[in-house]
């Protein structure tokens, strides 16, 4: 990996100690790639499910529309619990440390994606079939509350500067890596027949978590503390309730993060709702799910290269030319569909998810967690991500609902995705440029709080 050459980081003093944190970075970014590699595996193959099953199966029969518009709520129900979850895992974070926050978190996750493949379906246990579904779809909303955020404070306290943006990064990449896989799993299951696809072909995906779930939970059970965070526990500077002193002195910096993160939508609504519409005007599932795997295979490589070039530009410039790309060409992408013109979908859609979404994605990690103090960096970024995450859930049921039947009708889809990377874009603009700051200065006086 190159060398940054920019301003000296003063807690790096020897080659052996700039050594040893890059050590400390790398395994950091290795524990955020596979965490997040298994919550978006899980939110995935969750989405998936949710447009081509689970509306069959754990709702009663009748108007389809109905049954997908309810199917698309019980996944918008996972982003309701987010907050709470940024809220309880984000006060553990801050008062007792990233890493035992950040198993606990993982393990919640891997356990409620692996019980929602043994639920029965309606026919077997009625009205109960649903309801538990939205209990364990709860309880993986509460541990993404807090997953992302998690990852990213630690990785980004781990690294060195002029490389806080590029670590952090690999938690994105781990999300589009779960999301190859999912699609990957998911592919032989929607070739499968009607019948063997919704008895039992749709369960194997989420059993199939287990295995993410083992090697990441080794992996994240090494790490250690970061060292910023250690130092404010052994100087008995931390605060007993984070939440609240984060609002007292980092209210602006959460309204921007809460702005910034409806970049989120674009991927949300492409994920679930785009794989929904494709399949209602004509365009095999199977072929959306391999569109999805080209874009983040892609992804997983120029999302570390976006997150270098913020190390070195700043983290402004990629952000809001990455939302600015992703509103315009999201109407290319719902032309693209509603034309059934295949390989103009997956030439838009690797564009998206791998180029311009790219670009804000991989970003936000680090620079979120910049705008914070170490005291309250986890719940200040787990809550003020949660917000646009939050709305990115029920985008698709407000698409569905409002493009309907008519597939010619795909404008107020493209819209919403537009209207949302217009608020990102006015938080990055309010937004401090972090990428040049050390971490003990990062959420100090010289950046307007406490």
């Amino acid at each position: 990996m190159a060398k940054f050459t920019g301003i000296a980081d003063p807690d790096i003093t020897t080659p052996a100690e700039q050594e040893r944190r890059l050590r400390r970075a790398k395994k950091a970014a290795l524990a955020a790639f596979l965490g997040g590699a298994l919550e978006y595996y899980d939110f995935f193959v969750y989405a998936t499910a949710a447009s081509l099953v689970f509306s069959k199966i754990f709702f009663p029969s009748g108007d389809q529309t109905i049954a997908l518009i309810s199917s698309f709520l019980t996944l918008g129900l996972a982003y309701v619990a987010r907050p709470f979850g940024a809220i309880f895992f984000g006060h553990l974070g801050d008062r007792m440390g990233r890493k035992n926050t950040l198993v606990l978190t993982l393990v919640l996750m891997g356990g409620a994606t692996f019980l929602i493949g043994v639920l029965p379906d309606f026919r077997t246990a009625g009205y109960l079939a649903p309801i538990l579904l939205v209990v364990l779809r709860l309880l993986q909303g509460l541990s993404a509350g807090a997953e992302t955020a998690g990852a990213s404070a630690l990785t980004m306290e781990e690294s060195p500067v002029g490389r806080r943006a590029f670590f952090p990064a690999f938690a994105m990449s781990g999300i589009s890596a779960g999301i190859v896989l999912a699609s990957l799993v998911f592919i032989p299951v929607a070739a499968m027949s009607d019948a063997d696809r919704l008895s039992w072909g749709w369960r194997i995906p989420f059993w199939s978590s287990l295995v993410v779930l083992i090697v990441a939970y080794l992996v994240r059970r090494s790490l250690e503390e970061p060292e910023v965070f250690e130092e404010k526990a052994e100087q008995h500077d931390l605060v007993k309730l984070p939440l609240i002193d984060m609002f007292r002195t980092h209210t602006p910096q959460f309204l921007q993060v809460a702005l910034m993160s409806f970049e989120t939508v674009t991927n949300t609504f492409m994920q679930s709702f785009g794989i929904a519409y494709a399949v209602s005007v004509g365009v095999p599932p199977t072929t959306m799910l391999w569109v999805s795997a080209v874009g983040n295979v892609v992804a997983v490589f120029t999302q570390p290269v976006a997150a270098f070039l913020a190390d070195r530009f700043g983290r402004k410039p990629l952000f809001i030319s990455g939302v600015i790309g992703s509103a315009i060409l999201i109407f290319v992408y719902f032309s693209s569909i509603s034309t059934k013109n295949i390989p103009l979908i997956f030439l838009t859609s690797t564009l998206i998810t791998a180029g311009t979404y790219a670009m804000s994605n991989a970003i936000y990690p680090a620079w979120f967690s910049e705008l914070f103090n170490v005291r309250v960096r986890y719940s200040g970024m787990a809550l003020g991500l949660q917000i646009g995450i939050l709305c990115a859930g029920f985008t698709p049921t407000l698409g569905a609902a409002l493009v309907g039947s008519t597939p010619a009708n795909w404008g107020p889809a493209a819209w919403i995705v537009a209207g949302s990377t217009v608020l990102a874009v006015i938080g990055a603009l309010w937004a401090r440029e972090t990428f040049r700051t050390p971490i003990h200065e990062l959420g100090n006086k010289v950046h307007g709080t406490k």
